[in-house]
């Protein structure tokens, strides 16, 4: 029952987890950082350009779990800096609609490749 969701259009997997994981109609999106796909180094500029990159990778695995980034219902926001939230909030408009997932924004030590933000979410599909 449990299917393993996995794209070359968003980061490979850099550790012992999958890209998602969907069971039944829910599918668990594992948390992207902004790594760039093809050559998995992270996108570089300000917070602005990592924040698009890592909603770009959650819309890849989306689609391949046969959703959009529309269908997330929840999600976790991970900042090493929470000066950054009103730029994660800003751009987060950009990409979603009402209504907006559930949602939490913490501020952690430190993220993978020391990056700076990182998200994942729970995607809710209306059709099995």
């Amino acid at each position: 029952m449990r299917q393993v969701i996995s794209t070359d259009k968003a980061p490979a997997a850099i550790g012992t987890y999958s890209q998602a994981v969907r069971f039944g109609n829910t599918v668990y999106l594992s948390g992207q950082i902004a790594l760039i796909p093809e050559t998995m180094q992270l996108a570089e500029g300000d917070i602005s350009v990592r924040i698009h990159q890592v909603f770009k990778n959650l819309s890849a695995v989306c689609e391949a779990a046969g959703g959009t980034l529309q269908d997330i219902v929840k999600m976790n926001i991970f900042l090493t800096d929470m000066a950054h939230f009103a730029t994660v909030n800003e751009i987060m408009a950009q990409y979603f609609q009402q209504p907006y997932p559930a949602r939490a924004a913490v501020a952690v030590k430190q993220l993978p490749k020391d990056t700076d933000i990182e998200m994942e979410g729970i995607m809710a599909l209306s059709s099995y």
